[in-house]
């Protein structure tokens, strides 16, 4: 017999705190209405400067089935908080899911930018990603490489081999999901090599508070740039006498809102 959930949750805090962020803001998507486009990751909102969508892509999940297979793969991949004997552990695993989350985003949009203009397939120009399976075939290739003789657990019924799940799970999904982005999971595996390899290494607590630290402050300030969001509490006043220069404080209630509605999820990649 298993160990009780609640054991389980005490052994993954990370993970547990993770699924329950993504549950969240997949609630929060379906009640109020939001469409995959307001959250998801493209070419285009980057070039126009969206860069926040970087991280709302990867924590939002457009189905409930979605969200279910990404967490799923999360759980079991959870191990690696209890791995710290082997140099991993939950200090490493909250490192380099910062490391994930940024860099395979990153990738994912120069691949976008290779594909069309190298390629000129202007398609992935308007192709939006969605969802946490970058940071989830990222882990699941570095558990790969540090435990190959693991196993990985699906849905509680279905375990593939560790050491060839990245690609099986790759193929897989490619094939049952359409829609399924093959340059995100793809750049999550490449990321996660590059962890598992070495080649990405040195992040400590103090890289990866300095990293969160230039995240949240890219976040906002690209989020008031794209117009998305008003943060209106700080605005710097015209003046007449440019010797006596001023900033003042406006109300909340000034501000602009974003109107959502829901969107079909055609043109979206699924990741």
């Amino acid at each position: 017999m298993g160990k009780p959930l609640f054991y389980e949750i005490l052994e993954k805090p990370a993970t547990s705190c993770i699924i329950g962020i993504c549950s969240a803001i997949w609630f929060y998507i379906q009640k109020k209405n939001i469409g995959y486009s307001h959250v998801g990751l493209s070419y285009e909102t980057a070039l126009e400067g969206h860069y926040w969508r970087i991280i709302t892509s990867a924590f939002s999940h457009i189905s409930v089935l979605h969200l279910v297979f990404n967490m799923s793969a999360l759980w079991s991949l959870g191990v690696v908080e209890k791995l710290g004997y082997m140099g991993l552990g939950m200090e490493f695993y909250l490192q380099y899911t910062l490391v994930l989350v940024v860099l395979s985003g990153l990738l994912v949009l120069g691949a976008y930018h290779v594909l069309i203009k190298k390629f000129k397939l202007e398609y992935f120009r308007r192709v939006t990603a969605v969802g946490y399976s970058c940071v989830v075939f990222g882990w699941m290739t570095i558990l790969s490489v540090k435990q190959p003789s693991s196993k990985l657990d699906l849905f509680g019924f279905l375990s593939l081999p560790i050491s060839f799940a990245p690609f099986e799970s790759l193929i897989f999904t490619s094939i049952i999901v359409p829609q399924a982005s093959f340059v995100g999971h793809f750049s999550g595996i490449i990321v996660g090599y590059a962890i598992a390899w070495g080649l990405i290494h040195g992040v400590n607590n103090y890289w990866a508070v300095s990293m969160l630290g230039w995240i949240v402050l890219v976040f906002v300030l690209s989020l008031k740039r794209s117009g998305a969001f008003d943060f209106n509490f700080l605005e710097v006043e015209s003046v007449t006498d440019a010797s006596l220069p001023s900033v003042r404080f406006l109300a909340s209630g000034n501000g602009r809102t974003l109107q959502m509605s829901s969107l079909p999820a055609v043109g979206a990649d699924i990741v």
